[in-house]
């Protein structure tokens, strides 16, 4: 039996391994299961009751303004000051409108898959993306703590190979449980958005677009996973790959938030990792800065950045490259008795 195959199998048949991915299925399972109940499907008698309370409501406003009116010139009558209280001439040029009580703000909730899914798209990534890391550091890192690195390189001495086997077979367990899951996740809101929701105009495109979404999303899982192991590898623990996640999140999302602040730095979350991951899945993330506001006519118009997808893909690609260089470059180096 192949090396590769042998890594494959212990992955599987590890107990948190398992673990995990039970709660990841359960997650999603429980996103999708509450989702599909604040749905709703909206039937013409959804819409006439959304008409009708639209038209009670228009009602109710127009007798309301009236008796405001009819107020106004009982004052005016006893010789009050009516002005600051019912404004100029009684109110009468405030009349309620029918177009003021629009019926689209009565109806319930309907999920639009068309509009809606790429947000979802993102919720899954998050999700496997956190399981990835911890599969991928925590294989790794217990076969260093446990000492079955060094027992492994006693048979197998070959160390880079026996590393990039490892590697091969973290990844390609995470890409059969991303697409597994993956097709699982777009079925359930395909039929959220059939039986609860909308499927409107979803055409060829729009499933090219879902696609593509997907295949970032697969990007950025893979990633994580790869990372993940590299840092648990370097630091022969699965703590170190948990401990330089959180640093790395403090920094990135606090620090770097804080010091940009003070320091008046323009356009301060374009040093923020959580920004190239929302370019990475919107293709685009605006970012603007208010402190160069130019008032135009009254209005503020502050400058804009754009960060795209491909920065957020070059940024990730060159981390990733980096830790793993530096795990492999390590492997060959070191001591591993």
């Amino acid at each position: 039996m192949s090396l590769f195959v042998t890594e494959l199998r212990r992955l599987s048949k590890r107990r948190l391994t398992r673990m995990l991915l039970v709660l990841l299925v359960v997650g999603l399972a429980g996103i999708a299961t509450v989702f599909a109940f604040s749905s709703h499907k909206l039937s013409p008698a959804v819409v006439a009751e959304a008409q009708a309370q639209s038209d009670a409501q228009y009602r109710q406003a127009v007798q309301e303004w009236q008796k405001s009116v009819a107020e106004c010139d009982a004052a005016q009558a006893r010789g009050e000051n009516t002005e600051e209280r019912y404004g100029p001439n009684c109110g009468r040029d405030w009349q309620p409108q029918p177009d003021m009580f629009d019926p689209k703000w009565n109806l319930p909730y309907q999920f639009d898959f068309r509009a809606e899914f790429g947000i979802f798209v993102a919720v899954f990534a998050g999700a496997v993306g956190l399981f990835a890391f911890l599969v991928g550091a925590s294989f790794v890192g217990a076969e260093w703590s446990t000492g079955g690195m060094m027992n492994l390189l006693l048979w197998r001495p070959r160390r880079l190979a026996v590393l990039g086997t490892k590697l091969a077979a973290v990844l390609t367990t995470l890409l059969g449980v991303t697409v597994v899951l993956g097709a699982l996740w777009t079925l359930a809101f395909w039929l959220i958005g059939t039986y609860r929701g909308t499927t409107a105009k979803v055409t060829g495109g729009v499933w090219q677009s879902v696609g593509l979404d997907g295949l970032r999303a697969l990007a950025l899982i893979l990633t994580v996973g790869a990372v993940a192991f590299a840092l648990a590898s370097i630091g022969r623990h699965t703590a170190m790959a948990l401990g330089v996640a959180v640093g790395l999140g403090v920094v990135s999302e606090i620090g770097v938030r804080i010091g940009t602040a003070i320091a008046g730095v323009p356009f301060g979350d374009r040093y923020v990792l959580s920004t190239y991951a929302m370019a990475w899945f919107q293709k685009q993330w605006k970012l603007l800065d208010y402190d160069s506001c130019q008032l135009v006519q009254g209005a503020c118009e502050p400058k804009e950045l754009i960060v795209t997808w491909q920065q957020s893909g070059l940024l990730f690609g060159i981390g990733a490259a980096l830790v793993l260089t530096a795990a492999f470059w390590l492997m060959r180096r070191r001591d591993v008795t």
